[in-house]
């Protein structure tokens, strides 16, 4: 029997580099030869295949698998990695909203024989602000300046940040102090403030700074700014100055993508003009854009603003035969526009639909509803609806939640009502200080037998 030949650290990482399967790959990893004696001397790793193995766990999330691994390369003393490989594992933890152990991470790369650059400071940046861990920000900014001088990467994160704290003036103030130390603003740190001054509503400004970037520094906008300065101005009404920025990124050959006409058809449908839509949709098709989820979102949210939920539906109809499967927001969508207009079966017989239909509700599909039904007074079937939010592990909006014991109280539905307030409080989600609203309320009703089983309640509480 001819023997099976010994797989070498090339060959496990051109296998590891192919498997698509990371559990797999795992296993591959850490027996790469089973057919052989495992008392011979250790498999001899190369930087590479720690460098994949450990990539492909934490693009799955596979933290403790990715972990014992590092834990494996951290004694192998034979070589240090490069940077960037701790840079993607802050990264991941970032991504998966994991702000600690990307910290972990950043302060033990040195233990790893590797130096630590701005890079893997720009990486943890990025990862905090993932996290929305804005302070831990500001205390990583007292010393960046301690592993490298910071870069235009360094610079944009920090505007970043500014901007989604809607502090411009910080952003402005950032901006301004990169090109005091002679770093050149590149097309990100542009889109990025340009970005935050449409969120802001500070649209004159937002053209003035497109205005520099190309006059002054030859740079072109780019298909993010155009999306950012069309939002903004459709957020004002102003459709016409909208469809000339289009316009322009087709003069200028900028990529058109599918926010730009998702935008546009929210737009149109806001003004009265609907009728147009048509001729955008024709024009994305001829143009090789196509429609997104956003896009068909965009449609069905119109149509059902101007009640036309047969047009709605035929949309969510169309989009798994245009090769777009509608997602949980897709459905929601419809579900508020039927509930906004009074039409709670047709909601009911949608939220039934769903999981025929392979998408499952989720809490915003069922806290619709439930409001529907509370605006509705229809607070029998919303103490049913609530049991099974519930027993799903959902809870209902706090103001929509007081309306129907309110409701409830005012009907005299006794027994939904105790069934309903005895559902949260076996979730533990109503507060001593509603308790006794909710006693007062009843003594005001002269129910005493009300308040005492609500006294009773509390007291198993």
């Amino acid at each position: 029997m001819e023997k099976v030949k010994k797989i070498s650290s090339f060959s496990l990482s051109s296998l590891l580099h192919r498997q698509k399967d990371p559990k797999i790959a795992l296993q591959l990893f850490l027996n790469p030869n089973p057919s052989h004696n495992t008392t011979t001397k250790p498999f001899r790793y190369s930087p590479l295949c720690y460098d994949l193995i450990i990539c492909k766990l934490g693009r799955a999330k596979l933290f403790h698998e990715m972990e014992k691994i590092l834990y494996k390369l951290k004694h192998d003393t034979r070589f240090s990695l490069n940077e960037v490989v701790f840079c993607n594992v802050v990264s991941f933890y970032g991504r998966a909203q994991l702000p600690e152990k990307a910290l972990i991470m950043f302060n033990e790369i040195p233990s790893f024989r590797c130096h630590r650059s701005i890079k893997s400071v720009n990486s943890l940046l990025n990862a905090l602000l993932a996290c929305k861990e804005y302070s831990k920000v500001g205390e990583l900014l007292k010393s960046f300046e301690n592993y490298g001088t910071p870069d235009v990467c360094t610079f944009n994160i920090l505007m970043n940040a500014s901007c989604l704290c809607g502090d411009l003036n910080s952003a402005r103030e950032v901006f301004d102090e990169m090109r005091k130390r002679g770093i050149k603003p590149n097309v990100v740190s542009f889109g990025t403030l340009i970005n935050g001054l449409c969120v802001s509503g500070d649209l004159d400004d937002a053209f003035r700074i497109k205005r520099i970037m190309e006059r002054d520094f030859k740079l072109k906008a780019s298909t993010f700014m155009y999306v950012a300065l069309i939002k903004g101005i459709c957020k004002v009404g102003d459709l016409n100055v909208a469809v000339k920025l289009k316009e322009e990124m087709l003069k200028k050959k900028v990529e058109l993508d599918s926010a730009v006409y998702s935008t546009l058809i929210s737009a149109y449908f806001r003004v009265g003009r609907k009728d147009e839509i048509y001729d955008l949709l024709k024009e994305m098709e001829k143009n090789e854009c196509k429609c997104d989820r956003v896009t068909f979102n965009a449609l069905m949210h119109g149509y059902c603003q101007e009640k036309d939920f047969d047009s709605a539906f035929r949309v969510l109809d169309e989009m798994e035969g245009k090769g777009c499967k509608p997602d949980v927001i897709s459905y929601n969508v419809i579900i508020r526009g039927l509930c906004d207009d009074g039409k709670l079966r047709e909601a009911s017989d949608l939220l039934d639909d769903m999981p025929r239909r392979r998408c499952k509700p989720d809490v915003v599909s069922y806290r619709v509803y439930f409001d529907g039904l509370c605006k509705a007074e229809k607070f029998k079937d919303a103490a049913v609806i609530l049991h099974e939010m519930v027993f799903k592990g959902y809870i209902p909006r706090e103001t929509s939640l007081f309306k129907l014991f309110d409701g409830l109280i005012q009907v005299g539905d006794r027994e939904s009502l105790l069934r309903a307030l005895d559902n949260m409080a076996s979730v533990d989600c109503i507060s001593r200080e509603v308790w006794e609203m909710m006693i007062s309320m009843m003594y005001q009703q002269d129910n005493l037998s009300n308040v005492s089983a609500l006294v009773g309640m509390i007291i198993r509480e």
